[in-house]
């Protein structure tokens, strides 16, 4: 199979050297970048990325890193997201069941925090993806290229832009993959692990009454 791999960046760079070596070589890599000011370009380039530039804005830029990518199935991964070991199998058999081009697939979210709050949180998502159908950007999204353009992609929101995609694909057919996508606790730590959960989850309940993604991003912060 041919697999691009699509990130979008804002000055990244001390997270994105990390994600690329978990990824190994990868036949399409496409770092879309909105604009950074640190060494987030140089990086990309270090590993052989293709790198394009959008309007910041990760709904923007992920919409055109699929213009842009080259392969048939495209995997969406944020940039201070690590894969485990055992992705690239995973994605292969997934990409090589018939069944899949109209299915999508998200991997097992996990912190890069050894707190007991980090497990409750990785508990509680689980829950989200398997009864919800609700992941989120941070547990990266495989989708077939054409599937992903009959959804009509990614809109040009700055926030919740993982979620419509979603939704629109539907828990039915949405896989979770066996191996994990170990994301920073950064966030968490920096604001605290309830105020930085409940944001989150304010966001995704002013995005279902209808509030317009680029309100929520105030809130967001």
């Amino acid at each position: 199979m041919s697999l691009s791999v699509i990130i979008p960046t804002l000055n990244a760079a001390g997270r994105l050297r990390g994600t690329l070596q978990t990824l190994g070589a990868v036949d399409d890599l496409v770092v879309v970048d909105g604009g950074s000011t640190d060494r987030t370009v140089e990086v990309a380039n270090t590993f052989g990325a293709r790198v394009i530039t959008a309007t910041a804005g990760r709904g923007h830029q992920l919409m055109a890193g699929a213009v842009a990518a080259t392969g048939p199935w495209l995997l969406f991964l944020h940039a201070d997201t690590l894969l485990t070991a055992g992705w690239r199998a995973d994605v292969e058999r997934f990409a090589g069941d018939p069944r899949n081009p109209t299915r999508a697939a998200v991997f097992r979210f996990v912190l890069d925090d050894r707190s007991w709050q980090a497990r409750l949180l990785e508990r509680v998502v689980s829950w989200r993806v398997r009864t919800l159908g609700l992941p989120y950007g941070d547990q990266g999204l495989l989708i077939h290229r054409d599937f992903y353009r009959s959804l009509g992609g990614f809109p040009a929101w700055p926030l919740m832009e993982d979620v419509h995609l979603v939704r629109r694909i539907g828990r039915e057919r949405l896989t979770l993959l066996p191996s994990a996508a170990r994301t920073s606790a950064e966030r968490w730590r920096r604001n605290g692990w309830i105020r930085r959960s409940l944001r989150n989850l304010t966001c995704l309940s002013l995005y279902f009454l209808g509030v317009p993604p680029r309100l929520i991003v105030k809130f967001y912060g």
